[in-house]
C-alpha cells in the first residue's frame, strides 16, 4: 500500500462525496480505508473485506479511529455479492480485480457505473503484471500490534495462460524472532490497465507503470 497510496491520494483528490458514500472493494486491513478516508475528510465509506481474518484487523483499526468508526461501515461480502447504494460518489477495488473471473468483473463495472455521477471513479489497483512471470517474495505490509510486527510477504509464479499463482505469507515477530507464519496461495488472471477500459467500456488512465517486482498498476476508469 505504501506505493499505492499516493497514486489514490491523486485520484480521489477534490472528489465531490455528495453523491454517496465511497466504496473500498476488497478492503484489507483498513489501509486503503485510511487513506481514503484522509484524502476526503467528509465522506462516507463502505470498506467490504470477506477474509475474516483480514476483517478483523479492519473492524480492529476502524474502531480503534474516532473519526472511521463514525464514517466507515464494515461488509463481509465479496464483490459480486456486495450490496451497493443507489448512489455512490467513487469505487476503490485495490488487489481484487483479478480474482473476479471476467464475466463477473464486467458485471461488476456496470453495477459501479450506474451508481456513479459523470467523472465518478473507480480507481483500480492491479497486480502490476500484464503477463505471467515469476516473482521472488517481497514484503507488502509491515505493521506493530502491540508487542508482535506483523509482515505480508507476497511472491508469484505462472500457472498457465494469462495466470499467475501468488503465493502469501503473514509472518509474525516478536523481540526480533519470527514466532508464527501463516501461508495461503491463490490464482490471478493477468492483464493491464487497457483491459479494463475493453471490458468496462468505461474511460482508462493508467495512474502508476509497472514495475520490475510487486509494484503495483493503478487505472482509474470513468464514464
Amino acid at each position: 500500500m505504501t506505493s499505492s497510496a499516493p497514486a489514490l491520494r491523486a485520484a480521489l483528490a477534490g472528489l465531490d462525496t455528495s453523491h454517496g458514500p465511497i466504496v473500498d472493494i476488497g478492503a484489507g486491513t483498513g489501509l486503503v480505508t485510511a487513506t481514503i478516508a484522509e484524502t476526503l475528510p467528509s465522506a462516507r465509506i463502505i470498506s467490504a473485506e470477506p477474509s475474516p481474518n483480514m476483517r478483523a484487523i479492519l473492524t480492529s483499526r476502524v474502531f480503534s479511529d474516532p473519526d472511521l468508526r463514525r464514517r466507515v461501515t464494515v461488509l463481509p461480502e465479496p464483490a459480486q455479492e456486495l450490496p451497493l447504494p443507489d448512489s455512490i460518489s467513487a469505487a476503490v477495488i485495490f488487489g481484487v480485480a483479478g480474482h473476479i473471473p471476467r464475466p463477473e468483473r464486467t458485471a461488476l463495472w456496470r453495477r459501479l457505473a450506474d451508481r456513479l455521477p459523470p467523472g465518478g471513479p473507480i480507481v483500480v489497483e492491479l497486480m502490476g503484471v500484464d503477463t505471467p512471470r515469476t516473482i521472488p517474495f517481497t514484503r507488502m505490509v509491515r505493521e506493530s500490534v502491540g508487542e508482535q510486527v506483523y509482515e505480508w510477504w507476497v511472491s508469484g509464479e505462472p500457472a498457465g495462460a494469462g495466470v499467475m499463482r501468488w503465493r502469501t505469507e503473514w509472518r509474525v515477530h516478536r523481540g526480533g524472532e519470527l514466532v508464527r507464519t501463516v501461508a495461503d496461495e491463490y490464482d490471478w488472471e493477468t492483464f493491464g490497465v487497457q483491459r479494463l477500459a475493453e471490458e468496462s467500456g468505461l474511460t482508462a488512465k493508467r495512474l502508476v507503470q509497472a514495475g520490475r517486482e510487486a509494484t503495483p498498476e493503478i487505472g482509474v476508469l470513468v464514464k
